[in-house]
């Protein structure tokens, strides 16, 4: 069934007037003009073909075809308002949804959570490995991370570092380069081949040879001696990035984690 267009404007304005029996109380109440209020009962007498008010010696009254809809007119408007606040109650939730790497999670991603969480016990987390395609809608994503040069499509903030850093075990491993999808030197010649940048250092903790990843994927391995870092930092135009679409990046929540996260 075709549904019927709502002049939703002219609506709310004859709710304030049948309040108020007044065109002046209501344009005091809905920030405008009693002529503007005068120019949208009109307007929706016109839409409706009906007059919905009369001006007698004691003021303004309602016609009984006013009347006939005014309780159902203000029932609606209480459950629109309710829809709304529906709406918003993901957006003040404190339940968050994030996608990222598997190694990012693992090295960088979860220590952090567990760290905010304990500011706020109420908060409450879902993590989803996603590595390449991300799909916000599907997922009903919150935030992502992703390794890349940029945002892409969505919006966005890079998580700063200090570059890429070549790592081996301590004492040093066999001169062996290992390589991982993404990295600087991401070829088939490498005697050693992993499924993503966490492995990598993994690897070379074990002896393996060295790995080129970011330091930010690094540091707790760095600080904690799994491994020495034996070149860099340097620069390196791919990086890990926040991103979200822009209605998930405007809501409050994940304001606040993506502050947090790049403190």
């Amino acid at each position: 069934m075709k549904r019927t267009h709502l002049p939703l404007n002219g609506l709310r304005v004859l709710d304030a007037a049948a309040r108020h029996l007044s065109f002046t109380r209501a344009a005091d109440e809905l920030a405008v003009t009693p002529a503007a209020v005068g120019q949208q009962i009109r307007a929706l007498e016109d839409t409706l073909g009906v007059v919905l008010f009369r001006r007698t010696t004691r003021g303004l009254e309602l016609t009984p075809e006013g009347e006939a809809g005014l309780e159902a007119l203000r029932t609606g408007f209480l459950q629109f308002e309710e829809a709304v606040r529906a709406m918003q109650a993901g957006q003040t939730s404190k339940s968050l949804t994030i996608a990222a790497p598997r190694d990012l999670t693992e090295k960088w991603l979860m220590p952090r959570l567990a760290e905010i969480a304990r500011g706020d016990g109420e908060l409450r987390f879902v993590l989803i490995s996603a590595d390449e395609t991300i799909d916000f809608t599907e997922a009903n994503l919150d935030l992502a991370i992703r390794w890349g040069d940029g945002p892409g499509e969505h919006e966005g903030e890079a998580i700063e570092s200090d570059g890429m850093v070549t790592i081996e075990r301590p004492g040093g491993g066999v001169d062996t380069r290992i390589s991982w999808p993404g990295c600087q030197n991401d070829d088939a010649v490498s005697l050693v081949r992993v499924g993503d940048a966490g492995l990598a250092i993994d690897a070379a903790a074990e002896g393996l040879g060295r790995a080129t990843v970011s330091e930010l994927l690094a540091a707790a391995d760095i600080a904690a001696g799994r491994v020495v870092v034996t070149g860099g930092p340097n620069p390196f135009a791919k990086g890990y990035w926040l991103i979200a679409p822009l209605p998930q990046w405007r809501q409050k929540k994940v304001r606040a984690l993506v502050t947090a996260l790049t403190a």
